[in-house]
């Protein structure tokens, strides 16, 4: 069998490999680790199944990572699914009836869950009970199925999207918030290590003060900016050769690739600024809402470069200094 480096794996599989893999090793998120490690020891010291976790905040922030630690600390077996994938209530079955004792179900963009099966999942995350209806009409008769305790783990981008009945049944609750620079030039420099690459410290900072606050975003900027250093910098990651390599991506110095300058374009020059709907700013750039809203606009709304209005998105005056377009007020010769 040939074993492969880290420079060897395909894309999919080194982004796995970077993943941390005990709680002690995940960076930053405090807050969160503090109170997963004090539920995770007592749980074990119990014997017990952890209580039911919701994760939430943006894409990248590794949610799936530390729904797999959790089960490694726990020394418990992790089973994954995503709500699109769950689409009857016999899908949902399948997955809670095979379930080992205490086992971590982690179910990623819960808020995709088909409403109806929502419902499947109450008596089994409270009483560890599936209830399934065999027959139909006057001779149906419903059917109670033991489960074993488990712990659900669930992950969303869009926390609002949740029924309350279901967000209340998560006794752990926690928002995952944008990482700052230095976390992330440590995530860099971890990663590097990992993929064997030299990498200075300007270049790790270099690298994370573009990366929108997002360890996904890090690792996939470091992996881009190794390749120009080993093309044109022996290899070495330097401030330098970073800052060559992102301006090369068209990743710029406040972390906005050419998607997000294209919408904020969009709406400083095409509608004035706005407001404008989020229909009418995804045909005219090309692009999905979900996508949109989901992947971009968190990081532009953090960076207070749009806003959200009743009417639409609108632009921001730091929006426009950033382009090197003059704002509304300044065109008409308010100030």
């Amino acid at each position: 069998m040939t074993i492969l480096s880290a420079e060897q794996l395909p894309e999919d599989e080194l982004d796995r490999s970077l993943r941390p893999r005990r709680l002690e090793d995940f960076i930053g998120q405090d807050a969160l680790k503090d109170q997963l490690a004090v539920s995770i020891a007592a749980a074990g010291s119990r014997g017990e199944a952890l209580d039911h976790v919701l994760l939430a905040g943006p894409p990248g922030l590794g949610k799936t990572s530390l729904a797999q630690i959790v089960a490694v600390e726990l020394g418990v077996p992790f089973v994954q699914t995503a709500g699109p994938a769950l689409e009857r209530k016999g899908d949902v079955a399948a997955f809670l009836t095979a379930l080992e004792p205490r086992s971590v179900f982690f179910v990623d963009e819960i808020h995709r869950l088909p409403r109806a099966l929502e419902e499947t999942f109450y008596p089994a995350m409270e009483d560890h009970c599936l209830p399934i209806t065999v027959g139909q009409g006057a001779g149906a008769r419903v059917v109670t199925i033991d489960l074993p305790a488990f712990t659900l783990i669930g992950a969303t981008t869009r926390a609002g999207l949740l029924s309350t009945p279901l967000r209340d049944r998560f006794g752990i609750q926690h928002r995952l918030d944008h990482y700052d620079a230095r976390d992330l030039a440590r995530i860099v420099r971890r990663s590097a290590r990992l993929l064997g690459v030299e990498v200075e410290d300007g270049g790790a900072i270099a690298i994370a003060s573009r990366a929108r606050g997002t360890p996904r975003v890090a690792n996939r900027l470091l992996k881009r900016v190794r390749d120009y250093a080993e093309v044109r910098c022996a290899g070495v990651v330097t401030e330098q050769a970073a800052d060559a390599a992102l301006d090369l991506l068209e990743v710029d110095q406040a972390g906005l690739d050419r998607l997000d300058r294209e919408i904020l374009r969009t709406i400083c020059e095409k509608f004035s600024g706005g407001p404008v709907g989020l229909s009418t700013l995804a045909a005219s750039i090309g692009e999905e809402q979900d996508t949109i809203e989901d992947v971009y606009e968190p990081y532009l709304l953090q960076r207070g470069m749009i806003e959200r209005t009743p009417r639409g998105r609108a632009a921001t005056r730091r929006a426009f200094e950033h382009l090197g377009l003059e704002p509304p007020d300044v065109q008409l010769g308010l100030l």
